[in-house]
């Protein structure tokens, strides 16, 4: 790099749905910063389930872990993480996390000149001021924050980096990917996996594949759409952030509830139908990409199979008389 360049610091640390998302303004932000004179070097701190997600989007010249986190009153800590981010000599930083934590870490780089900072820390250079801004969608709330500091060419999420060969999980097309997971202590946010076995059965008899994807944490979910519905695949702990996107790029459909796998899945371009309950709101925070339908319900368990297999027809993914 030219040492005249500009040093770039972004900050993003999860959740995963809100990092995918986030990688359409990071690509602006390098774009940016890359086409002015000297170049510039590009930093993201994030937290380490994201690293490799992160060096593989190509986005960075480095790619930082936030392993300091710290308290108030851990001045070791925080002494450390100072002079971390002090060492990078950075020039602008972008906090795409906006939360008080990473506020916090604009104030410990005082007294004396801070970066040029965007972000909602109080006294930055380039705050993001609107008093609404807790209203609106994430994706539109990075936006109009990179408007603010001169940055108007944010598009959508681009994983086409995503590149693995999958063909050992043993699939066969066309197939249809089920994630029935979600954050554990928010369970009125899951369609039953009942329901997922009901899906996965008329999938499987149209000639669809159903192919079960989440965590360790959705282990006995998937053990009970398998079990209930023997032509299931379970992916279940076995696929890894590249695999989900490349797995979404070959899939025919995707049925799943508002969790962070789905914003990878739609983002890539899979046709989609997410589930949502009054437990989270879409305005703020739903799934985009080409072909995407949501479906909310007060409560999910009103949500029949019919109504999904329907979502799955409007967007040109299921065929309707199929199996029925």
């Amino acid at each position: 790099m030219n040492e005249a360049g500009e040093r770039i610091l972004i900050i993003k640390l999860g959740a995963l749905g809100d990092f995918v998302q986030a990688l359409g303004p990071m690509a602006a932000i390098r774009r940016h910063h890359q086409n002015r004179p000297g170049g510039a070097h590009v930093v993201l701190l994030t937290s380490k389930p994201y690293v490799d997600l992160a060096r593989a989007s190509g986005l960075f010249d480095d790619v930082w872990v936030d392993e300091e986190r710290p308290k108030a009153w851990q001045i070791g800590r925080i002494r450390r993480l100072r002079q971390k981010l002090k060492s990078g000599k950075f020039t602008r930083v972008y906090d795409l996390q906006t939360s008080d934590r990473s506020s916090f870490y604009f104030h410990i780089l005082g007294p004396g000149k801070r970066p040029e900072w965007s972000g909602i820390a109080r006294g930055c250079s380039h705050p993001h001021d609107n008093s609404q801004r807790d209203l609106m969608h994430t994706i539109d709330r990075q936006k109009e924050q990179l408007a603010k500091a001169g940055i108007h060419d944010v598009g959508l999420s681009d994983l086409s980096f995503a590149a693995k060969d999958v063909s050992a999980f043993g699939i066969e097309k066309p197939f249809a990917l089920l994630v029935p997971g979600g954050a554990p202590h928010r369970p009125a946010k899951r369609w039953p996996a009942e329901r997922f076995a009901e899906l996965a059965n008329r999938l499987y008899a149209a000639g669809v594949t159903p192919v079960v994807l989440g965590g360790r944490a959705e282990q006995a979910i998937a053990a009970l759409i398998e079990h209930d519905a023997p032509g299931t695949v379970n992916l279940c702990a076995k696929t890894d952030f590249i695999d989900i996107a490349v797995l979404a790029r070959g899939a025919a459909l995707a049925v799943g509830n508002d969790t962070g796998p789905m914003h990878m899945i739609t983002l890539a371009g899979c046709p989609s139908v997410v589930v949502y309950s009054f437990e989270s709101d879409p305005a703020l925070c739903a799934q985009r990409g080409p072909r995407v339908k949501i479906l909310r319900k007060e409560s999910l368990e009103a949500l029949s199979v019919a109504e999904v297999w329907d979502a799955g027809v409007r967007i040109g993914a299921l065929d309707s008389h199929a199996a029925t």
